[in-house]
């Protein structure tokens, strides 16, 4: 059976059998939500090959693959992000739900992270905390702007995930200039399967103005990577109508001095609390080269001079005007 490759919105590294693990963003519109395994080969600091080497369709509790809107619009998920764990054998996936609000037609999906073996079947869910419950009101995920990142931490005690843009309670979404535009970072109890912890991030601005002026523009956090001592490798992805580049950074956050977040019920003012420490690693615009819609990263294998790599992708969104992209980078660490 053949499938359609495209809308990879992110990749994880299996080390032990040097894979990769992609997930797919199709809303089971051209083929049913499923996720890619590939080969990725490096040579001489160079991606040489990129060989997709099987697929899998996700499946729900039932056993069944996920039907289209079309199909059941109540039972479509919106896969953004998937990591594997070597220890469980089992992959985590975050579907982001839906917020669509047009009267009688409305549909409100929570988001969910599901459990799920090689092959796709389900075996186990999270408890998501409250307020990433989808609502009537003006509170709750903002829609397609809900769990997007994934990362697990801790020696697999633990995993993270973030919202893409911030809780309608929590403030409004980045702009062009500084606003205190803050998402959230959630912790989750890998044995209990509920969540323990909460942080907060303020994102960048919009890094460019959309063209015309009143245009859609964003900028949001598609994917983050933990690497240890409760740091994370944070992408920011800014889109302006009128560019079909993105603008990617990579920030360094620390949570260590963060507030715990857990029971703020808005992080509007008069909320007083300490948002992770952010550093600017790289900014992708430097580099001189396009960067499209990337939305995955990883850690890749070990470089022959002991460094780690680090892997990008890129979803084309199915787009014809729009590029799947892998780029490899260096993890430099600093000298003692």
């Amino acid at each position: 059976m053949e499938t359609t490759v495209g809308g990879l919105s992110s990749i994880d590294y299996d080390q032990k059998r040097n894979r990769y693990f992609l997930v797919c963003d199709d809303r089971s519109s051209i083929n049913p939500a499923r996720f890619y395994t590939a080969k990725i080969s490096i040579k001489q600091n160079k991606i040489d090959t990129v060989l997709f080497t099987n697929f899998a369709y996700l499946k729900d509790e039932l056993g069944k693959t996920y039907p289209s809107t079309k199909e059941n619009p109540y039972k479509t998920p919106d896969p953004e992000s998937m990591r594997y764990n070597p220890n469980s054998k089992l992959l985590v996936w975050s579907s982001e739900g839906e917020n669509t609000i047009r009267g009688k037609d409305s549909i409100l999906i929570n988001p969910s992270v599901y459990f799920v073996n090689a092959a796709g079947r389900f075996k186990d869910s999270i408890t998501i905390p409250q307020n990433l419950y989808m609502s009537f009101l003006e509170k709750g995920p903002r829609q397609n702007g809900v769990l997007e990142g994934m990362s697990y931490a801790d020696n697999y005690k633990t995993l993270m995930v973030n919202v893409e843009e911030p809780l309608q309670e929590d403030g409004p979404r980045a702009d062009l200039k500084p606003n205190g535009a803050i998402i959230r970072f959630y912790k989750f109890d890998t044995q209990a399967k509920i969540s323990t912890n909460q942080y907060a991030y303020e994102l960048s601005p919009v890094a460019y103005a959309p063209n015309p002026i009143n245009e859609y523009k964003i900028n949001s956090v598609p994917e983050f990577l933990w690497i240890g001592n409760n740091q994370l490798l944070v992408l920011e992805r800014s889109y302006s109508t009128g560019r079909i580049a993105c603008s990617i950074k990579i920030f360094l956050a620390d949570y260590n001095q963060a507030t715990d977040i857990a029971n703020f019920s808005s992080l509007k003012a008069p909320a007083k609390f300490q948002p992770m420490k952010k550093t600017l690693l790289m900014n992708l615009d430097d580099l001189g080269i396009y960067t499209d819609n990337i939305e995955g990263i990883s850690f890749g294998p070990v470089l022959p001079n002991g460094n780690r790599s680090i892997l990008l992708v890129s979803d084309n969104n199915f787009s014809p005007i729009q590029k799947s992209q892998i780029t490899l980078l260096e993890l430099k660490t600093p000298k003692s």
